[in-house]
């Protein structure tokens, strides 16, 4: 079939990124191979096919791979995935037992760029697409009229509302806070007394911050007495009629001497039960760190029972097969995993990881990623990411500082979700530059927001929108034990979608 698809690219005078010679590779038929080819000629407009030109008619590519035959499509959708293009998934799944009832989801990817060549440019437009996007969200505040440019400020002392970006923060020697601003015209310096009533806002905010400012001044400087966040609101909890329930995992930690195999089994084994609860579980969230990975830190090798990666997620796999078919599980990487570390991460690919894409009801997805489940009419949004910004939200902001946060990293993400992003500063985490859009921004305000990383369950609220940082299946680590993180493991908590109620299960071994 290679040779065959390489004649009739040939034969076409097309050039194509090689990405997208293995998805047409993997087509059965040349017939309907033929046929895409000539359907990503016409979108990309162009005789060389790209993913970058590809991404510019998204639309079409998805319409196209939609009328592709089952298997294919399939398969089609994973590979695109793969190479960074992000195609919205929509699945229905019928449920044996359950008369007439669908339950459908859609899975909104975060594109991974794709392997392409960054330069300074990428950072420019990265950062012009987040306050664009931020600008937006802030727009729709009742409390925000007359919004003015930085370079419309003149002379005169005005009254004023503007949102910019934090560049710069410093204290002077009188304990005054200057911050400065920039929009896409200009930049301004803000000055925040300590007795105002927004210093402790001010304090709070952190460099590249997109927030929106009432003040007073001129060009010169101005003075800031409000400060707004792009924020996060959910003003109607989604319920569903069917009695669904899904629940959250993260931070298995499989090939680690450290991984608690028996009570992961003891969690699976009751999956496989006639509970009353266990069978109203129709959703997993597997929320990164799923295997213990390879060379993450010096002298891991020391620590781990599997020693590569392949036999890592083997075992991951054989724990994953026993969970009962009607069981739909989605699951993203974490740092540990065998993917790359800047983020967004894209889906654990077939390099090490090819036993799980032989999983019919695991659903691989990016970090972050969204997670719509649908029933009828109604969406209900579950917005997954692994957390590796939870760290430095909790070493730069002296609220969670204080409050020695890592022992209740739900107050952490908080700040997430009132700045709706998942890493304001540059270098809080390492990340891949988009020139079109952040992929860490916080597009939509999710019913449940879920993470890991910090090996503790915590639950908490904000504006409606439900927290759930994940527990673990390792018991403390060497590292762990030296930096005083205590972890709470083997917690899985269950969240009812017809009631809302969350209940906590605990599968650690009883004293």
């Amino acid at each position: 079939m290679k040779e065959e698809m390489l004649k009739l690219v040939r034969e076409r005078g097309l050039l194509l990124e090689k990405g997208l010679f293995e998805i047409l590779d993997s087509f059965d038929s040349l017939d309907i191979a033929e046929e895409f080819l000539e359907s990503l000629e016409k979108a990309s407009g162009n005789k060389i096919i790209t993913i970058s030109n590809l991404s510019k008619n998204l639309q079409f590519v998805k319409e196209r791979v939609e009328d592709l035959p089952g298997e294919t499509k399939r398969a089609v959708e994973r590979l695109f995935v793969n190479i960074g293009l992000s195609l919205e998934i929509k699945r229905e799944i019928e449920v044996k037992n359950k008369e007439e009832r669908k339950v459908n989801y859609k899975i909104f990817y975060s594109d991974d760029n794709g392997g392409r060549k960054i330069e300074v440019k990428d950072f420019v437009g990265h950062f012009r697409a987040r306050y664009h996007e931020l600008q937006r969200i802030l727009m729709q505040r009742p409390d925000l009229t007359n919004l003015i440019s930085i370079n419309k400020l003149g002379m005169n002392r005005q009254s004023l509302n503007l949102i910019g970006i934090v560049s710069e923060k410093r204290i002077t020697k009188n304990k005054n806070l200057i911050i400065k601003f920039e929009d896409l015209t200009g930049e301004i310096s803000a000055l925040v007394k300590p007795d105002s009533e927004c210093f402790q806002k001010a304090q709070e905010l952190q460099l590249d911050d997109v927030v929106a400012i009432k003040a007073s001044g001129n060009k010169d400087l101005i003075f800031i007495y409000d400060i707004f966040w792009p924020d996060s609101f959910l003003t109607e909890k989604t319920k569903f009629d069917e009695e669904i329930c899904i629940a959250f995992v993260s931070d298995v930690h499989a090939g680690s001497k450290k991984h608690l195999g028996k009570e992961f089994q003891k969690f699976i084994d009751w999956l496989k039960s006639d509970n009353e609860l266990a069978k109203k579980i129709d959703y997993i969230f597997f929320v990164g760190d799923n295997i213990d990975g390879v060379g993450v830190f010096p002298g891991q090798e020391k620590v781990l029972d599997l020693k590569s990666t392949k036999e890592q997620y083997q075992l991951l796999a054989s724990y994953l097969t026993q969970i009962p078919e009607k069981i739909t599980m989605f699951m993203c990487p974490g740092q540990h995993d065998a993917v790359r570390v800047p983020e967004p991460q894209p889906i654990i690919g077939k390099d090490y990881g090819s036993v799980l894409h032989e999983i019919d009801n695991l659903i691989l997805v990016s970090n972050p990623s969204m997670i719509k489940l649908i029933e009828g009419n109604k969406e209900f949004k579950v917005f997954m990411y692994h957390g590796a910004s939870i760290h430095s939200l909790i070493n730069e902001i002296e609220e969670l500082r204080l409050m020695k946060a890592h022992n209740c990293p739900a107050k952490a993400v908080k700040h997430m979700l009132k700045r709706r992003h998942l890493a304001p500063t540059h270098s809080s985490v390492v990340y891949v530059p988009n020139g079109e859009y952040d992929p860490l921004v916080i597009k939509e305000v999710p019913d449940v927001f879920c993470t890991g990383e910090v090996h503790r369950l915590d639950i908490d609220n904000y504006n409606g929108v439900l927290i759930i940082t994940g527990s673990c299946w390792q018991s403390q680590t060497d590292f762990e034990e030296k930096v005083g993180n205590i972890p709470d493991p083997c917690k899985v908590p269950v969240l009812n979608l017809k009631t809302r109620e969350l209940k906590i299960l605990d599968f650690g071994e009883k004293e």
